[in-house]
């Protein structure tokens, strides 16, 4: 029988949560040069948050902007008639960002913001966004999302979120492991599931409403579903044998799953609303690892049927299956890109694991990170950026690159290992 229980997200509260801290260790060789100045703030109390810093941060963090330090600035316009262009080109500044705070009734804040190209003078964006103190943050986010889309011509994806598990050992057999939800900044990191028992494989609904992931807390693996907003919990397989790898399809209305309740790890999808189980693959070797093609008519998923794990595609309507990668001894943990083009996964040759991408038009394979151990890649709703779980020191983090391999940065945790990242789609 399907349990559904609630959750109560303040039962956990109290416990020490896993907070990210990000570090840039690398960025592109000529970052273009932009200014953020202090935003305009005319009342007595503080802020609740930094809007300018923040906007700073996740400009930094893409690792395409260098950022002019604010002890470095000669004035602080926060409107258009206090802007000298004079002045910040002599420092060498390339874009201007100035605005303000203004206080509205009921606890809310309009923030007011305008984009300034310096070298031609120009005004290139302007806009005023609103909402109540809770969402200063997010609304800081969300200008950075469109300097960056303006500036770079891709969406941005600061104003996303990740989940991830924490594991801190309690005793020398005893851990707890916290399934956390942060900004993609490791900012605001809450605990919506604790268990003394592993919990693996988060995955997203495409509305960004829902979790599916594995939990053993029963002694053996089951998938649940949790709604973010009211945290009601319902467990969805507890077939005998294995029950993992959820992935949602694109209209939110199936899982594909790897479940061996036939004996062999197999691919099934299962339709949500009417508790259909559909089995997808029929094959001796292990089949698992499910993702969606964009289009939903697909199926990626690992399989070692022609010797050590390569990634498969099935198509559902016909069954044909065509092998998708051949370089390396291990291909596994298959993402797509949101435009479906390129491949991300976990790449092994000469037992050295990476986060490797593919391009499925030419074929061609880069090898994007330089460490050792590297799993469990998840890519940004923008295609800029994969997270991913790796070793640094014997400590389990995690770490993303661009998908050019060009920008690199760690988010280590400031309590307990980390693994299991998965990056949320756009958020409304």
């Amino acid at each position: 029988m399907i349990r559904i229980c609630c959750l109560l997200m303040m039962l956990f509260s109290s416990l020490a949560q896993a907070e990210l801290t990000i570090e840039i260790t690398q960025g592109v060789d000529k970052p273009v040069p932009i200014a953020v100045v202090p935003f305009g703030w005319q009342q007595s109390q503080s802020l609740p948050e930094d809007v300018g810093a923040i906007i700073s941060a996740d400009l930094y963090r893409s690792g395409l902007f260098a950022l002019m330090p604010r002890n470095s600035m000669l004035s602080f316009p926060t409107q258009p008639s206090e802007v000298y262009y004079r002045d910040w080109r002599m420092a060498s500044q390339e874009y201007l960002l100035v605005g303000k705070v203004e206080s509205e009734p009921g606890n809310r804040y309009k923030i007011q913001y305008e984009l300034f190209d310096v070298i031609k003078e120009q005004r290139i964006l302007a806009e005023h966004i609103s909402g109540s103190a809770s969402q200063l943050r997010r609304m800081s986010h969300r200008i950075a999302d469109a300097i960056y889309k303006k500036l770079t011509g891709i969406p941005g994806a600061f104003a996303t979120q990740i989940v991830y598990v924490s594991a801190k050992r309690l005793s020398q057999e005893d851990y707890r492991y916290q399934l956390e939800l942060a900004d993609a900044d490791g900012a605001n990191p809450r605990t919506i599931l604790q268990s003394r028992q592993p919990i693996l494989s988060p995955s997203w609904s495409h509305d960004g409403n829902n979790l599916a992931y594995v939990s053993f807390e029963t002694g053996r693996p089951a998938v649940y579903i949790q709604n973010l907003q009211t945290g009601a919990r319902e467990q969805v397989t507890n077939f005998r044998g294995l029950n993992g790898a959820p992935a949602w399809s694109p209209d939110g209305k199936k899982l594909a799953l790897t479940l061996s309740k036939d004996g062999n790890p197999e691919i099934y999808v299962l339709e949500l609303a009417s508790r259909k189980l559909i089995r997808i693959t029929r094959h001796y070797g292990i089949d698992t690892e499910p993702t969606w093609a964009k289009d939903g008519k697909s199926i990626l998923f690992t399989s070692d049927r022609g010797g050590p794990p390569q990634i498969y595609q099935q198509e559902l309507a016909s069954g044909w299956v065509e092998r998708l990668t051949f370089e390396g001894d291990y291909n596994a943990k298959a993402h797509l890109t949101h435009d479906g083009r390129h491949l991300v996964m976990v790449h092994r040759n000469n037992g050295v694991f990476h986060i490797a991408v593919q391009d499925l038009k030419t074929g061609r394979l880069d090898i994007l990170t330089e460490t050792s151990l590297d799993e469990s890649p998840s890519i940004a709703p923008n295609g800029s950026i994969v997270i991913y779980a790796t070793q640094i020191d014997s400590k389990e983090v995690l770490a993303a690159v661009s998908l050019d391999g060009q920008v690199k940065f760690k988010l280590p945790s400031r309590s307990g290992n980390v693994r299991e990242p998965s990056w949320s789609p756009y958020l409304q």
